[in-house]
């Protein structure tokens, strides 16, 4: 073969260079209108992971909640910035003295194709998620309905025997087994959104795709490109859109922080959260007037695979855990005021003392792990760790390598995913310790302690305990304020203390950056939730 074929276009003769150079700018003009820099700009722009899914059924994150909250609206909605859940689809709501029965009037409104919302559309949504064909992580929210928890379990199938009921189109009625003090807050949660039956029976697997979807919330999916971009339109059918001020709203995901920051500086997002934020760059964001920090509702932990050796004693879980400095983690390398987690339930809910767990005890981790047959770390199979890609979660994982390793002997390997693959692997069991986190779906300690539960799509850790889930449903079901926290406080301690399966380091604080002179409705909450139906833009002044 000539080498002359292989010599770049600016050495090609003269007569040459003017063809490559029109096909590079040819190139370059279709690379920058499929990057979409003619398109309309957007309102708001804010960091978001690339979710799993958007279906309300199936979510079991953040990143997916977020999206699907904005495109979907419930009985009731949350109020920024208290949280309080106030009627929303449910214009009025009926309660019997003894709060198992609830009823909910709905409101005269449509779907974004024109097709009117019915009571059945939620009795259809809340059935779909607990079919166990649809294997949604969080069906165990609607265990208080009657016969939810058999229907789940498949012990029978005809869902006319659930609690719930559609006397008519404008009306929907709940029947609980037991009171549930919280039930609003559920019925403002993302897993219990409504879905248009008519579509997601017409395209069971495609539904939420943007040529298929409808929606009934502030918004509607205008476009989805994979790992960049899920553009928003305000919803012209919505029943408060006269509310509604933003016309276009873009998610943007990314998963390297200072690139994500970059974006910020530069204008291309307007809101970030601590994935946003350089661990390098916390001491001099901290003292700017666009940092915002609150108290926040979450924990960063590790989940053990008690599946898998050597986590299926619970005594090298325990030598883990006591192996790990989380004071250094939260001071060397956080940085942003985020508290060594000394429970799972992050202090501060009304009326629960939190479990306090012992901590850092180097000389105790030896001697667990040399009583569990490994010595110094002899014998000690290679461990690997695994975390979804961000620079805070790989530092983190980097000291806990270190700190394993000189005190238990211990190899440790990391490995990082992309967020979607990384919940699908731990979803599969497929992992040793992986990183984990809890952010509380409503102001109860229970959000932290339900996901334990033998049957729970969310626990991934292969625990499975009949005492854990009789003291469960015995909480579930108690009247007494005081006794329910007590019994709640039981159930932490044999998740953290007796059993081991988790590995808690921090407790978050709310770090997010925006310019509060040009955002109204962004003031961080305890649950950190965008609530974009709410957000107005202040002024057009004070532009970045």
């Amino acid at each position: 073969m000539p080498s002359s074929l292989h010599r770049p276009w600016f050495s090609d003769p003269p007569s040459m260079r003017g063809s490559v150079r029109l096909r590079w700018m040819v190139l370059a003009v279709l690379l920058l209108a499929g990057c979409g820099f003619d398109e309309e700009p957007a309102d708001f722009r804010f960091l978001n992971p690339e979710p799993e899914t958007i279906d309300p059924g199936r979510v079991s994150g953040q990143a997916g909640g977020r999206i699907a909250s904005a495109l979907f609206e419930g009985l009731c909605v949350r109020r920024h910035p208290d949280l309080q859940a106030i009627p929303a689809v449910a214009e009025t709501i009926e309660t019997t003295p003894d709060g198992r029965v609830w009823t909910f009037h709905l409101r005269d409104t449509v779907w974004s194709d024109g097709r009117p919302l019915s009571s059945e559309d939620f009795r259809f949504a809340w059935t779909r998620l607990l079919a166990p064909k649809t294997a949604a992580r969080y069906a165990n929210l609607l265990f208080a309905v009657k016969g939810a928890r058999a229907f789940n379990r498949g012990e029978f199938t005809d869902p006319s025997r659930l609690g719930l009921r559609c006397p008519d189109p404008r009306t929907f009625v709940v029947e609980l087994e037991h009171p549930v003090p919280y039930f609003l807050d559920l019925c403002a949660f993302y897993s219990l959104l409504p879905v248009p039956k008519h579509v997601v029976e017409a395209h069971p697997d495609l539904w939420i795709r943007p040529e298929f979807i409808v929606s009934n919330g502030p918004f509607v999916l205008d476009q989805w490109l994979l790992h960049r971009r899920i553009r928003m339109r305000r919803n012209p059918r919505y029943w408060n859109a006269d509310a509604v001020t933003l016309e276009i709203v873009d998610a943007i995901a990314g998963d390297h922080a200072n690139t994500n920051f970059n974006r910020y500086a530069s204008g291309g997002l307007d809101w970030v959260d601590s994935d946003g934020v350089p661990a390098a760059l916390v001491d001099r964001l901290s003292r700017r007037p666009d940092w915002h920090t609150a108290p926040y509702l979450s924990t960063y932990f590790y989940r053990f695979n008690l599946r898998r050796p050597p986590f299926d004693d619970r005594r090298v879980r325990q030598a883990f855990y006591f192996a790990v400095d989380a004071q250094s983690i939260c001071t060397n390398v956080l940085r942003g005021g985020q508290l060594v987690a000394h429970s799972l339930v992050p202090p501060g809910l009304p009326g629960y003392q939190e479990v306090h767990l012992e901590g850092y005890d180097p000389d105790r981790a030896r001697r667990l792990l040399a009583e569990a047959g490994y010595p110094d770390g002899e014998g000690l199979p290679k461990i690997e760790l695994l975390f979804n890609t961000s620079e805070s979660h790989r530092q983190i994982a980097e000291v806990l390598q270190q700190q394993w390793r000189e005190i238990l002997g211990a190899r440790v390997e990391l490995r990082n995913m992309e967020w979607k693959v990384f919940q699908a692997t731990v979803q599969r069991g497929d992992y040793q310790i992986a990183r984990g986190g809890w952010i509380g779906d409503y102001l109860d300690p229970s959000t932290f302690l339900d996901i334990w539960e033998s049957g729970s799509g969310n626990n991934r850790t292969g625990f499975r305990s009949s005492v854990y889930d009789s003291l469960l449903q015995e909480a579930a079901t108690t009247v007494d304020p005081a006794e329910r926290m007590r019994q709640l406080h039981q159930l932490e301690s044999i998740v953290t203390v007796q059993e081991c399966i988790i590995l808690p380091i921090y407790t978050y604080v709310v770090t997010n950056l925006y310019d509060a002179s040009k955002w109204e409705g962004l003031e961080p909450t305890l649950l950190n939730t965008l609530h974009l139906g709410q957000l107005r833009r202040r002024s057009m002044e004070g532009e970045r």
